[in-house]
């Protein structure tokens, strides 16, 4: 188990690390607003512009379902597969 949460944190801290570093860089126009990360990225200038602004929105999700799946979904998966083989060797 220690294994899934620590592989689960590393998803969610890289890739949130990674979202915030470029939503605060194209999704906030300045410190003092309320929509601080989540405003609209501007139109892409250049190539770099071109290829960070959608990834802002691959790593918010990958962020959240990396974690999702670390730490919930493949627990429960083992949990599922050790009740059925329990049931199955009990009937």
């Amino acid at each position: 188990m220690a294994d899934e949460f620590i592989k689960g944190l590393g998803i969610f801290t890289g890739a949130g690390l990674a979202w915030m570093v470029l939503a605060g860089w194209y999704q906030t126009e300045s410190f003092e607003s309320t929509k601080q990360l989540i405003e609209s990225p501007p139109e892409a200038e250049t190539l770099f512009d071109a290829i960070a602004i959608p990834l802002i929105d691959v790593f918010l999700w990958f962020a959240l379902l990396g974690a999702l799946t670390f730490w919930i979904l493949i627990p429960a998966g083992r949990e599922a597969r050790r009740a059925y083989n329990e049931r199955k060797e009990s009937s």
